[in-house]
């Protein structure tokens, strides 16, 4: 995590259902309302599909199915948060969809704790810490965890294959 002297960390804070996450606001690019999700045959249950971005496709991923914690249901707090990846040089972008998108919110170092070491069973190397704040915790994810290279880029192959099928049919 990178930081200024003297300054705290700036997170985006959001939910999926009672539990609160965040990530690092330097890596997301702007929220979304909920909007028409195009799904592509053959990705991850988890990944529901593509959203329009100016035009662009951009792959969503539903958080609550990545963790294991049901499907986000589309409500009037739904939202979709595009966070850009950096790896490599290469910038990658995806939708995090998530049940509610709270505050951007600064933490100080000493309110941020490691990840507890929950055995080899739970995984929890996607979670950078866990914030306190407000007497409630926060799990700070690791964006270059949740969101990897190769599950973005294998989404990127089939949003690309299917554009090219489309383009093929319509020919």
């Amino acid at each position: 995590m990178m930081q200024e002297e003297g300054a705290g960390y700036r997170f985006l804070t959001f939910t999926l259902g009672e539990v609160f996450f965040a990530l690092d606001i330097s890596s997301v690019r702007e929220i979304l309302d909920l909007q028409d999700i195009t799904r592509i045959p053959g990705a991850p249950d988890y990944m529901r599909g593509v959203v329009n971005v100016r035009g662009t496709a951009v792959p969503v991923m539903d958080l609550r199915m990545k963790f294991g914690l049901g499907r986000v249901e589309k409500t009037l707090n739904t939202r979709v948060v595009i966070v850009e990846i950096i790896k490599n040089e290469a910038t990658s972008v995806v939708g995090a969809m998530a049940d509610s998108v709270k505050e951007v919110l600064e933490l100080e170092p000493e309110a941020i704790d490691p990840p507890p070491a929950m055995g080899a069973t739970v995984r929890t190397d996607f979670i950078r810490g866990i914030g306190k704040h407000g007497g409630r915790f926060i799990l700070i994810l690791d964006v270059d965890k949740v969101f990897t290279s190769e599950e973005i880029l294998d989404v990127a192959r089939v949003v690309e294959d299917a554009a090219r099928d489309a383009g093929a049919t319509a020919a």
